[in-house]
């Protein structure tokens, strides 16, 4: 199987690189946005009439939510109208299309865990241009599965585990929100998740929603203490609410993903986000 991994440099897309030899049955072509822009529709049929793709992972993304307040336009372009390119492709390409979205389409209102099935009502650009995203790997991709996942973190890129290392080596306190409540998530995980199940997937799956996120449940200040706690760091940290720590973008006071349905279908075992935690940390 061939499959290719757009946004290859990204958090996800480093983690299926260092996996990459574990699945020796799989052949990766790993691109990023210098070797393929996905915002250009005809680079994107261009590439897929050059290559033979069995699979798409698409880790492409515009994942800076503050940043997508102000640049809704290029958020748009990103995360839905290239979305839709590459479905399209994949899609007459017969190639099974993986796309990857977010706990940000639900508004975070709820007090229970998300189920797939749950309306989206996101309340901001980036999580909008997330859910429209999806929409048009429904109705482009002719074999496709979608993957909301939440607090993704790891040892590559820019993320909340390396901005609190970076932040406790300059100070000696932070404030971390205390009531967004979610489940972090270690990319390695969903990584190897996606390659584990691509056989078991049917040949004529088509828009089908999955939830993945690790186990357990935990504000950003358990986040950030427990991140401290296991690197034996004594930078202090104070819980705060979200009214203290003013964003540009509005984020879900909750979004706790439901998992039921991926560990039915498929009989896999989720880890819990603090052994996973202590996996990822074994690396930094």
């Amino acid at each position: 199987m061939q499959i290719l991994v757009t946004g290859s440099r990204g958090q996800l897309g480093m983690e299926l690189q260092s996996l990459a030899e574990h699945y020796p049955d799989y052949r990766f072509l790993f691109t990023d946005r210098t070797s393929l822009d996905v915002t250009d529709g005809e680079a994107v049929r261009k590439f897929f009439k050059k290559q033979r793709i069995d699979c798409l992972i698409n880790c492409a993304g515009h994942t800076g939510v503050d940043q997508a307040e102000a640049d809704v336009e290029n958020a748009h372009l990103v995360n839905a109208k290239a979305a839709g390119y590459l479905a399209e492709a994949a899609g007459k390409a017969g190639a099974l299309m993986i796309h990857l979205s977010t706990d940000y389409v639900f508004d975070g209102k709820g007090c229970r865990p998300y189920t797939e099935g749950d309306s989206a009502n996101p309340r901001s650009v980036y999580g909008k241009s997330k859910l429209d995203g999806e929409l048009e790997v429904l109705f482009n991709a002719k074999r496709s599965v979608i993957f909301r996942t939440s607090w993704l973190y790891s040892s590559y890129g820019t993320n909340f585990l390396k901005s609190i290392l970076k932040q406790a080596s300059e100070k000696n306190e932070l404030k971390v929100v205390f009531d967004q409540v979610g489940t972090p998530t270690y990319a390695r995980d969903l990584a190897r998740t996606i390659l584990d199940l691509l056989p078991a997937f049917p040949p004529r799956i088509r828009g089908e929603i999955y939830n993945y996120s690790n186990e357990g449940v935990a504000s950003w200040y358990d986040f950030a203490r427990a991140i401290l706690e296991m690197k034996g760091l004594s930078c202090k940290v104070v819980p705060v609410v979200t009214a203290e720590m003013p964003a540009v973008a509005a984020r879900p006071h909750y979004s706790v993903l439901d998992k039921r349905r991926i560990k039915k279908d498929f009989g896999i075992r989720v880890p819990y986000w603090r052994d996973s935690l202590a996996e990822c940390l074994s690396a930094v």
